[in-house]
């Protein structure tokens, strides 16, 4: 009698999607492997993306084979995109197995590996879904700069914010209490230029702006407090569109921090350099 470990995956937005449910999965590999009188050695479940393969059940269901070394065995699936979403870690991972006597295969998508022309069609079955998930990934992307070129702020809400939606189901931000008071304070203490900025940052902590000393540097940085949305074109290109939501701080204040803090990085940074230069020499 042949054996098999049963691996059925999903990921949070396949759950709703007919036939990718983890019973049903799983219903349909028993059925094969009880009509082809296939002993099966364990069943896997994971609720994981296919992306890579730094997945729990995975991990374990690759120990358990790597234990048993010495079997021949197969790992059966439904379609290869329940086996992996990356063609190149893909190929990788069915080398790593076949060093420990195993095949992959996936019921629904057959593929005969003594025959040399079965890489192609392997080739076929890994890359579409690898394509599926760069046109979802585009898709996302084009969607959030569509969404910020309208003013809206499409992702997590920045501190001081918290993400609504509106009956029309529009997303938008709000200001939320108190932390929208403190980070209105933060930036009137920086302008100020009194006191350094870490002395300002651990005043707000103490007055309940909960977040890491490089958070709240990229938070003195963000123009959603004044109102402004940042939209990114590529790695190099971006600019600025008024915002839909009510900003905390005036234009004009948030630049003067900028032109502040600026000013105390370029200082921080020589000072730095002549210590290394002092160091060196």
């Amino acid at each position: 009698m042949k054996a098999a470990y049963l691996y059925v995956r999903v990921s949070t937005d396949e759950q709703k999607k007919r036939g990718y449910s983890l019973p049903e999965q799983e219903d349909r590999l028993i059925k094969y492997c009880r009509y082809n009188n296939i002993e099966i050695k364990g069943i896997f479940r994971e609720d994981f993306s296919a992306k890579n393969f730094n997945r729990p059940e995975w991990k374990k269901l690759v120990l358990t084979i790597k234990n048993r070394s010495k079997e021949d065995k197969n790992i059966l699936f439904i379609k290869w995109d329940r086996f992996s979403r990356n063609i190149e870690y893909a190929y990788e991972m069915i080398g790593m197995l076949r060093r420990y006597r195993t095949t992959a295969m996936a019921i629904d998508q057959p593929i005969d590996f003594s025959v040399p022309e079965s890489t192609v069609i392997l080739a076929v079955y890994l890359s579409v879904p690898e394509a599926e998930n760069s046109r979802r990934a585009l898709n996302t992307a084009n969607g959030i700069r569509r969404a910020k070129q309208m003013g809206r702020y499409p992702s997590k809400a920045p501190i001081g914010f918290i993400n609504l939606t509106t009956l029309d189901g529009k997303k938008i931000i709000v200001q939320k209490q108190p932390e929208a008071s403190i980070i209105k304070w933060v930036f009137d203490q920086l302008a100020k230029n009194l006191n350094k900025i870490e002395v300002v940052r651990k005043t707000a902590h103490d007055k309940g702006l909960k977040c890491s000393k490089s958070h709240f540097f990229r938070l003195v940085r963000n123009p959603a407090y004044c109102g402004l949305i940042q939209v990114r074109l590529n790695a190099d290109e971006q600019y600025l569109v008024k915002g839909i939501h009510d900003p905390l701080i005036s234009k004009a204040l948030f630049y003067e921090v900028q032109h502040i803090t600026l000013r105390l990085h370029r200082g921080l940074s020589k000072i730095l350099s002549t210590k290394r230069h002092i160091k060196n020499d």
